[in-house]
């Protein structure tokens, strides 16, 4: 089953107001004209228009969802990254010289060559790297609502924007939100906006930037070349703080091997269902 294609965009006739601090002013809540779903199609699929637009550019979400696996590495003061992701069910490993970290479909689980190798929380970030990495496709997500934003300047350009929300259950962090940010005039992707909820599960306006400085040709994607982050001042990114590029980048409709993502025999199990 092709789980990104299980898609659908929720639009209320009324709603609330949201108060962003990246924006001047309130920026509400517009209509917004989705592309129609055709009666041959397997599944529902409404995306705004403009979205609609950033995918076809960058590749193509009906490309995309023939994907079976992406992977792709990035240096750290630790070491090399190298993230496996079979996209159909995001089974998730993460390899380094000093620990191991993934996700089976069931558990999250790390695996260290000695202990205390691995710093982090491996449930908050085995697919972190993935979803900063796949946007805009991962914004083709089941249980996503899709609300089209006034254009807003950020460093000097004005952007147009699409704010993304998750229905109640949906992933680890529902309550996480996301703004895109895209050229008019390309419709290519420019920044991120996104908020942190994970640790105290509660909604908030700490919104943080990405810009997707670089992008290279991935078999036919746009994907991340350099993503750099950014320090935020009344809801606005101000000045660059840190980057990552990523290297050895594939995708492929090749089937990733089952046998990646079994949980090893030295690993942890740190959580399940």
């Amino acid at each position: 089953m092709r789980l990104m294609k299980f898609v659908y965009l929720s639009i209320a006739a009324l709603c609330l107001l949201y108060s962003c601090k990246n924006e001047n002013k309130d920026p509400g809540r517009v209509d917004v004209d989705t592309i129609p779903v055709t009666d041959a199609e397997e599944t529902s699929m409404n995306y705004p228009v403009p979205l609609e637009e950033v995918l076809r550019v960058h590749g193509g979400m009906d490309r995309w969802t023939d994907m079976k696996q992406l992977s792709f590495e990035f240096d750290t003061r630790t070491g090399t990254e190298t993230h496996t992701i079979s996209l159909p069910d995001r089974r998730t490993r993460i390899e380094t010289e000093n620990w191991d970290i993934g996700f089976d479909g069931r558990d999250v689980w790390k695996a260290e060559r000695s202990e205390g190798a691995y710093k982090g929380d491996p449930i908050f970030y085995y697919n972190l790297m993935f979803y900063f990495y796949a946007m805009p496709f991962v914004l083709g997500d089941a249980g996503i609502q899709y609300e089209e934003m006034k254009a807003t300047e950020l460093n000097g350009k004005v952007y147009e924007a699409i704010k993304i929300s998750y229905d109640a259950g949906v992933g680890n962090s529902p309550k996480d939100n996301y703004i895109l940010y895209y050229d008019l005039g390309t419709h290519r992707m420019t920044w991120l906006a996104y908020t942190v909820t994970y640790e105290d599960d509660q909604p908030n306006e700490n919104w943080r930037f990405i810009e997707y400085s670089e992008w290279q040709d991935v078999n036919g994607f746009q994907l991340p070349k350099k993503l750099t982050w950014y320090t935020v001042q009344d809801g606005k990114p101000v000045q660059a703080r840190n980057f990552r590029i990523f290297e050895n980048a594939s995708i492929s409709v090749i089937k990733a091997d089952d046998g990646l993502f079994t949980i090893p025999e030295n690993a942890e199990v740190v959580s399940g269902n």
